[in-house]
């Protein structure tokens, strides 16, 4: 057996001294070979430290707190057998450490020479790596920047497979176990393997339903200056209106929530006739019809289709609840005639679940407006109490979307419409009166 000293290194940048910050092991641990042995902090950085061989440690140079010069003895390990002549010229994926004397039995001394390396990658924002020929271990960011962490813990993220570059440390800079735990809970499911292996590339000829949808919206967008117009609207009521409704429906269908919005839209537009319209751009004429022939947005396999609710108008919740069902149903399995998918003089798209916060929706040209139906979510709301003032409650709330052709219909004339319509559904007693 043979003592041997490692000193402190020379971790460059014109570095003199550095302070030990936490010591990983103590006198009388049986240390590996690249296994960190203690931390410490110079004026610019913070750096963990690594043994560049094996034994038990005999000796270590000071405690937390105290400032050891770079070149003097950092600590002595007790090797198995001879004193290496070298030392492994990687430590965590980094250049080895300038090596010092080592001291035998007997104070015997055993010279231990080694060209300098590399100085020590820093965790310091932006710091280089030390040596592009050796890519970084797990334990390093993509930039080679070292991560503060005990070797236990480095070895239960390369078990895991976690790169510690991705782990959020503790507000010392040091990741533990606890810090891989919380990783763990939030990708938990996922496991960390590669999401996925990449699929051949395949061309698909644009044909059939999918052409035709191509084609439409690209004219449309071509054609028709586009704006849209969001509006917020508490449906509070109108969800207790149809929970009511459903709970005394008997055989009749289940009532959605787009029979309602459908009936509020129906009887607004007696007032704003420019948006139940279509526009025959060539002849310059615009149509304004009198019924309302709403076109529903249906997603199929084949893509989306349009079936036309022919005089929603003059339907009840009830019957337009039947008609959306068989429309979708017949859109979808291919049975829907022509005329059922011709004609619309206004289009309703709705994604129900997952409508999202807020959508522009394309207009079907050659209508003049879409309306778009988006996500319920609850939020809370100061209400009115009655007397004069105001209480937190938690509220159902829907935001409504128009597109519009802006060469046919003014920007306050669509959101004066849904105003009306926001109306209407915040009261809704209202859609049920004549």
């Amino acid at each position: 057996m043979a003592n041997f000293t490692f000193n402190m290194p020379d971790v460059g940048e014109g570095v003199a001294e550095a302070e030990i910050v936490e010591w990983q092991v103590k006198v009388g641990d049986r240390v590996e070979e690249d296994q960190h042995l203690v931390d410490v902090m110079t004026d610019k950085a913070t750096i963990d430290i690594e043994s560049p061989v094996s034994g038990k440690v005999i000796a270590v140079a000071g405690e937390a707190g105290d400032t050891i010069a770079v070149g003097s003895m950092l600590v002595v390990v007790e090797v198995d057998g001879e004193v290496p002549d070298e030392v492994p010229d990687e430590v965590e994926g980094e250049k080895s450490l300038p090596l010092g004397e080592g001291v035998g039995d007997g104070g015997a001394t055993v010279k231990v020479e080694k060209a300098p390396a590399a100085p020590l990658t820093r965790s310091n924002p932006g710091s280089p790596a030390s040596s592009e020929a050796h890519p970084p271990a797990p334990s390093q960011t993509g930039g080679g920047e070292k991560v503060l962490a005990s070797p236990a813990v480095r070895q239960r993220a390369r078990d895991l497979g976690i790169d510690l570059a991705e782990v959020k440390p503790a507000d010392d800079g040091r990741v533990r176990h606890g810090d891989l735990d919380q990783f763990l809970a939030y990708n938990s499911g996922g496991g960390f393997a590669p999401a996925g292996k990449a699929r051949a590339d395949e061309a698909i000829k644009v044909i059939g339903l999918r052409k035709r949808i191509a084609q439409n919206m690209a004219a449309a967008k071509r054609h028709i200056p586009h704006f849209t117009y969001v509006e917020e609207c508490d449906v509070t009521a109108l969800e207790a209106l149809r929970a009511d409704l459903n709970s005394a429906r008997g055989s009749r269908p289940k009532l959605t929530m787009l029979p309602l919005l459908i009936t509020a839209f129906c009887k607004v537009i007696p007032a704003y006739p420019m948006i139940n319209a279509r526009y025959d751009d060539e002849a310059n004429v615009v149509t304004r019809h009198g019924a309302v022939h709403l076109g529903m947005a249906t997603q199929t396999d084949g893509g989306l289709m349009v079936p036309v609710i022919r005089d929603a108008q003059a339907r009840n919740l009830w019957q337009l609840a039947s008609e959306i069902g068989r429309l979708a149903n017949a859109a979808r399995d291919g049975s829907a005639k022509s005329d059922e998918l011709s004609g619309s003089t206004l289009t309703v798209t709705s994604l129900g679940p997952l409508g999202g916060v807020a959508t522009t929706p394309v207009i079907n040209r050659p209508e003049v407006a879409i309306i778009g139906p988006n996500r319920i979510i609850e939020r809370p709301m100061f209400v009115s109490d009655g007397m004069g003032g105001e209480r937190i409650e938690k509220r159902k709330l829907m935001n409504i979307s128009i597109s519009c052709d802006h060469r046919v219909v003014d920007g306050y004339d669509a959101a004066s419409y849904i105003q009306e319509v926001k109306r209407l559904i915040e009261t809704p007693a209202l859609l049920l009166a004549d």
